[in-house]
């Protein structure tokens, strides 16, 4: 039982930047550490619980009285309330982020350990031998080196003030104790290796940007997938998949803003830069070519390789596999993943000043990834200017979403292509550029392991800087070496390899930013400080008491006219090469639009007519951005206003954009089974809500997901579709289809979370696009069993309904009055390292869930699955806040868990289930407000 916490926040870390993914890679993550509580349960049930049950109360941090850290100025206070959630008041900067690095290692030290050995390739040494090729591959990426640079030669000198107050502070707090006076982790890992926890350096905090810009890049995934379709599909195939953006139905973010005058000046110039794309698969533009034979890049027409066939979609797949086992900072990286956030001018509110609304989707951790505090200068002045709250990271200084006193802020991914595979000709001597073999900067990098031998790589990197990421798996290696070409490509010689160029290996300003905005005062500050964002780039709302805004920061880079970023380009060309960035003073902005509102929920941020440059071709598809603004426009028609409370209900609507068009063509399909009438019947009268105890919305997303499955699941690369899934298919070989009816067995070879189709609004597109086609090919299916074949569109809709029908009955039974999309869509929280293998008994301990989630895939009350794995929910919204410019106390804010890593806190889940219903928490920011709401006060003394 969890111990009293009145006078103690139970706190025993656990990870959120995970070492796993939730259910993947078994024994990678954390075997060592499961064995010996194995040990210890074999060895008498009562002598494992109380060695658990010891450890982990002599690992609570203090939370009452005071505590005396040398290097402080000053007396401060962290105040907490009954949520565990602090709030931190000093008199000068340098003490207030020492005393946020001691209270975010009270609550999470365990989490930000694992952390920092993700970002600088060293989980080898926390977890052993399995964890070799993840460190492999992120020491290829170099992220801690990059930050090493950031902060020797690009921050302030007051961001390293700020760092290295931090850094103190959390050395303060571990400082005299040993690994079980920290968290049962590490008491655990000290019975099997001698490792002790390091001190705490500035750049351990600078690099988790870097893992977070990685889980933020954009349209690497598109571009591999456009690729590895070539291997069955053709380029008009791959264009059904990758449709156009819609932007007559759903508007772009930026649609009054200040870029109209630079794209004057550039139509009276005649400069043309590179005009916004198509989404990247058009026959002529990108040329996909059909059977494997290779993907052309650009409207040249020039190839890929020529391509390299099945060459390149094997370095390609075997490049995603690789991928796919790196440990996820802050989310799933995919097609359908997003953000809401939206501000409203006072003009259109109850309290005639702006609300603004954001709620971040990222993938489910435990503890959350967010961390709520607050930061408070007991008078702001010169020496200490900083009074903000709002969520942050474990492991970081300052405030990455939330408000001042003055202004308000949130943010959602913007999806700009910042990341380009490169194919490259490798040779023993080097790569080849322009025709001359350049040799390859390389550098050793050896990897020390928690009981076993170290490992020493080389890592390669040709022209800008760009690692080889190939060089990280001996398949692609070979792969690479035996790689089909045609006379259009370089000689093979040693065969080819895939570098990565991307925006984060370059050394930035990112983390001068975070504190630019927690100081800013107004827009100008605002707009200042975004500018010094350069990743990853993010859509940035504002507010303050009168005005709101938008603005697009980050580095992001102009490419030529033969080139997209659509798919992997060939490295061995220059004229492929990026040609600069897009100055910060011509990046898309808006204030006080007429409209009264912005709307920003992943989808295009200006019109591909109106902006010359290409931000991406792959932006999401404006389903949620488009409800968001309709229910905004639907509450203020005829003079209506809208109150914190409105805000906090549209983040929470469930409806369903695909049923609303779908759902009328299925009512209108006969089936002669009465059994399938039974469950089409329960679409009559459906309002397209998916509350979680809703059978219509359980049917319906079970017709959803086999339309999908039989439309074009089936008729994907086995590459993409989900591990396991089987399917007897035409043979092809290097030059396309076999033309002899010879079927091979396929298995799929994706995560069920990461696979395809996965359902979102892209896949709504496509379906959309398809719906006035009721004769195409995508519509065709062949019999299985007793199951009809499909001729057309109606033929395979009826045979998704009785495959959901009876799908349904297998997982939920026959009687359809008990049917609920909440005993299909469900989350289940896991601790990231001990929870996810080893005895029920740990993770009946650890873990948490299910809860049963109304929303869905691509909804604003974005509770994500994936349809081509199953209803499970795979990412969510992972916090939620609006904030009341007109009276910062009426604010209101929640977090998916809860403020602490400790698996027997009560603080561990305790907002969870306030999360899955929707509620919010009051959010204090006064002095007033914060003393009323305050239940442990700590007085951290010098």
């Amino acid at each position: 039982m969890p111990p009293n916490t009145t006078a103690t926040t139970g706190d025993t870390a656990t990870t959120g930047a995970t070492p796993v993914k939730s259910g993947r890679k078994k024994g990678r993550k954390a075997r060592l550490v499961v064995l010996v509580l194995v040990l210890a349960l074999i060895g008498g049930l009562a002598y494992g619980a109380y060695w658990s049950i010891s450890t982990v109360r002599a690992s609570f941090p203090q939370t009452k009285g005071s505590i005396t850290l040398q290097g402080l100025s000053g007396p401060v206070d962290v105040k907490r309330d009954g949520y565990g959630i602090p709030q931190i008041y000093a008199s000068s900067d340098a003490d207030l982020f020492m005393a946020q690095g001691f209270v975010q290692a009270q609550d999470r030290f365990y989490e930000m350990d694992v952390r920092r050995h993700m970002t600088s390739g060293r989980l080898s040494e926390m977890f052993g031998k399995g964890q070799v090729d993840n460190d492999a591959f992120l020491r290829t990426l170099g992220w801690d080196r990059v930050a090493k640079e950031e902060y020797d030669t690009k921050l302030s000198a007051s961001t390293k003030k700020y760092l290295q107050a931090y850094a103190k502070g959390v050395n303060a707090y571990l400082q005299g104790k040993d690994g079980e006076d920290i968290s049962l982790e590490y008491a655990a890992l000290g019975l099997t290796n001698d490792y002790k926890p390091e001190k705490w350096t500035p750049v351990d905090s600078v690099a988790w940007l870097k893992a977070m810009a990685w889980d933020l890049r954009g349209n690497m995934q598109d571009e591999i997938d456009r690729a590895l379709m070539t291997s069955r599909l053709g380029p008009q195939q791959i264009q059904d998949l990758y449709p156009e953006y819609p932007y007559s139905r759903n508007k772009p973010i930026v649609q009054e803003g200040q870029y109209d005058k630079l794209t004057e000046t550039f139509r009276q110039s005649g400069s043309t830069g590179t005009t916004q794309g198509s989404t990247g698969t058009t026959q002529g533009t990108t040329g996909t070519t059909q059977g494997g034979t290779g993907t052309s890049q650009g409207a040249t027409g020039s190839t890929t390789s020529g391509a390299t066939g099945s060459g390149l979609t094997s370095q390609l797949a075997g490049l995603y596999k690789v991928l796919d086992d790196v440990p996820t900072a802050v989310g799933v990286n995919g097609q359908g993943i997003g953000s809401n956030s939206w501000v409203v001018s006072g003009k259109y509110t109850i309290t005639h000043k702006p609300l603004l609304a954001n709620d971040p989707h990222l993938s489910a951790s435990l503890p959350s990834v967010w961390y709520q505090m607050g930061l408070h200068c007991r008078a702001v002045s010169a020496k200490c200017q900083y009074d903000v709250t709002g969520y942050t990271f474990a492991g970081m200084p300052g405030v990455i979403i939330g408000h001042n006193a003055k202004i308000a802020w949130g943010m959602t991914n913007s999806g700009v292509d910042v990341t380009d595979l490169y194919l490259e000709k490798v040779t023993a001597g080097g790569y080849l550029y322009d025709g001359k073999i350049r040799p390859f900067k390389t550098r050793e990098e050896t990897i020390k392991v928690a009981g076993g031998k170290s490992k020493t790589i080389v890592v390669r990197q040709t022209r800008d800087g760009m690692p080889l990421l190939s060089d990280r798996d001996d398949e692609l290696v070979q792969v690479g070496k035996k790689a089909s070409v045609t006379t259009a490509a370089p000689d093979r010689g040693d065969g080819y390899g895939i570098a990565l160029r991307w925006t984060a290996l370059d050394a930035g300003t990112s983390m001068d930013a975070v504190f630019a905005l927690d100081r800013a005062a107004d827009w100008d500050g605002f707009r200042a400080a975004a500018a010094l964002f350069d990743v990853p780039s993010q859509n940035l709302i504002y507010a303050d008491g009168e005005h709101i805004g938008y603005t697009l920061p980050g580095k992001i880079p102009t490419r030529s006219s033969v080139d997209d970023g659509a798919i992997p380009a060939p490295g061995w060309e220059s004229k492929y090469k990026w040609t600069g960035f897009i100055k910060k003073d011509e990046l898309p902005y808006e204030y006080d639009p007429e409209r009264g509102y912005i709307v920003t929920a992943n989808q295009a941020v200006v019109d591909k007519d109106t902006y010359p440059y290409t931000l991406t071709t792959d932006w999401g598809y404006g389903t949620r951005s488009q409800r968001i603004t309709d229910l905004i426009e639907s509450k203020i028609k005829d003079g209506g206003r809208i109150s914190t409370d409105d805000m906090r209900q549209m983040q929470l609507d469930n409806s369903s954009e695909i049923a609303k068009l779908l759902v009328p063509k299925l009512l209108k399909i006969n089936l002669d089974d009465p059994e399938v009438r039974q469950a089409q019947k329960l679409l009559e009268g459906w309002d397209y809500t998916q509350d979680a105890d809703s059978a219509a919305a359980a049917y319906f997303n079970a017709v959803w997901r086999n339309i999908l499955k039989l439309g074009f699941g089936n008729k994907l690369p086995k590459e993409v579709r989900v591990k396991g899934q089987c399917l007897w298919v035409d043979k092809i070989d290097s030059t396309g289809p076999v033309d002899d009816d010879t079927k091979v067995r396929e298995c799929g070879e994706r995560d069920a979370d990461q696979a395809q189709p996965d359902g979102g609004d892209r896949w709504f597109e496509v379906v959309r696009t398809l719906m006035d086609k009721p004769g195409s090919d995508w519509w065709k299916t062949p019999a299985s069993g007793t199951r009809p074949k499909a001729e057309n569109r109606d033929q395979l809709f009826a045979r998704a309904m009785i495959d959901a029908r009876w799908e349904l009955t297998a997982k939920l039974g026959k009687d359809i009055d008990t049917w609920s999309w909440g005993r299909l869509h469900r989350l289940f929280l896991k601790n990231q390292t001990l929870g996810t293998e080893g005895p029920k008994f740990l993770q009946y301990v650890l873990n948490r869930g299910p809860w049963k989630l109304s929303g869905g895939e691509s909804t604003v009350n974005a509770s994500g699955w994936n349809a081509a794995g199953g209803y499970n929910v795979v990412w969510v919204p992972s916090m939620r806040m609006v904030v009341n410019l007109a009276d910062l106390d009426k604010s209101r804010w929640i977090n998916l868990t809860g403020a602490s890593g400790h698996a027997f806190s009560a603080h561990y889940t305790d907002q969870t289930g306030m999360w899955a219903k929707g509620e919010l928490l009051p959010w204090s920011f006064s002095d007033k407000a914060v003393g009323k709401s305050t239940s442990d006060t700590l007085v951290l003394k010098p």
